[in-house]
């Protein structure tokens, strides 16, 4: 009776790979070009930089390194060579339980001049946004970071979405093009990065440049405070489909509720088959990237994911809701059909990091 009333083991916790749910079943081959894709960003940083975690997961890059040259002779098809690969290289340790959500790549309509129904803009960021690491002042905010605008010597908060979304940066030349539908902006701003199908044909790809600073609010927190939507049925398509029905000044009051917003820039040297570049700077791989807290996990880590899809991922990317050590959201690709399955997707989720050894 006392063995059954035993506390839990404290998180985090070494675990074997056998106490993994499924890691039997996966296709760790399929893992392999997203770890190799972190690995040359890696190899170009100092190996003392921080790539976060904290406590018994903080790592550097330099401890990615020799995991990184090993899996350089791996042979693209050999399964066995590669669970090997992961089993010998790495310690799993168990963080916890959490939601797992999805994001993608979006496809906007756009234009390079305000004209006909190209009235909202994407904004680069402004050059007077500054970014501040937290950590560098206070050990107890090590990871995290903020933004503003330096008046009279001190930082100060830049503007809100409401603010911007009026015209606090009109007239500057900071529009890197002209979208047809505020929604679509709004919710590329959620997901950090796009494809926009300029009117003469061309696509330009945008990626994550900054934050304006201010706390991330999701919207949909506040259609069920207000009984329109339950958590049962709140999801991006039931807040699309509630946007797109509510008056034009319903609808923008409700996105100014979250006062964060994204500014992008042009990432022309993207080919089309390649994913967005995530927070670590490697191009996303669609079902095999995965955003974090990265105070929580480095940036680089392959991250074992249970629940509704058990895989192995890699740590390649943040996002502003994701906080927690085994909080997640998993990268679906680009398109229509990966914007279905990311906004369906709310999952309990139980997260394995694969340290380097």
């Amino acid at each position: 009776m006392l063995v059954g009333c035993a506390e839990p083991a404290p998180l985090p916790r070494v675990v074997s790979f056998a106490e993994l749910p499924g890691w039997a079943d996966d296709r760790l081959t399929e893992a392999l070009p997203a770890f190799r894709a972190s690995c040359a960003v890696l190899a170009g940083l100092p190996p003392d930089r921080p790539m976060g975690g904290e406590g018994a997961t903080a790592r550097t890059a330099g401890d990615f390194l020799p995991a990184c040259a090993a899996a350089q002779s791996l042979a693209a098809d050999d399964a066995p060579a590669a669970r090997r690969f992961f089993e010998s290289r790495f310690t799993a340790l168990a963080v916890g339980e959490d939601v797992l959500t999805g994001y993608y790549e979006p496809e906007l309509r756009g234009s390079p001049t305000r004209t006909g129904p190209y009235q909202t803009p994407l904004y680069a960021r402004p050059p007077e946004l500054v970014e501040a690491d937290l950590g560098q002042f206070a050990a107890d905010l090590r990871g995290r970071r903020t933004a503003g605008v330096v008046r009279d010597g001190r930082l100060q908060p830049f503007h809100d979405r409401a603010a911007i979304t009026a015209g606090a940066l009109e007239g500057r030349g900071l529009e890197l093009a002209w979208v047809d539908d505020p929604v679509d902006a709004f919710f590329l701003q959620i997901q950090g990065s796009g494809r926009i199908r300029m009117t003469d044909g061309s696509v330009l790809r945008l990626g994550y440049a900054a934050q304006n600073g201010l706390s991330y609010y999701a919207i949909g927190r506040a259609l069920v405070e207000n009984g329109t939507l339950t958590r049962e049925t709140v999801s991006m398509q039931s807040i699309r489909a509630w946007l797109a029905a509510a008056p034009p000044a319903e609808a923008t009051a409700l996105m100014n509720r979250n006062p964060s917003y994204v500014f992008f820039r042009p990432l022309a040297e993207l080919p089309p088959e390649a994913g967005p570049l995530g927070a670590l700077g490697a191009p996303l791989t669609p079902g095999r990237s995965i955003a974090v807290d990265r105070t929580r996990t480095p940036l680089g880590t392959p991250v074992w994911v249970t629940g509704a899809a058990r895989r192995l991922t890699v740590a390649q990317d943040t996002g502003g809701a994701i906080r927690g050590p085994a909080r997640a959201d998993l990268f679906t690709g680009w398109g229509e059909a990966a914007g279905a399955e990311a906004g369906g997707m709310r999952d309990r989720a139980a997260l394995f990091l694969l340290l380097p050894n």
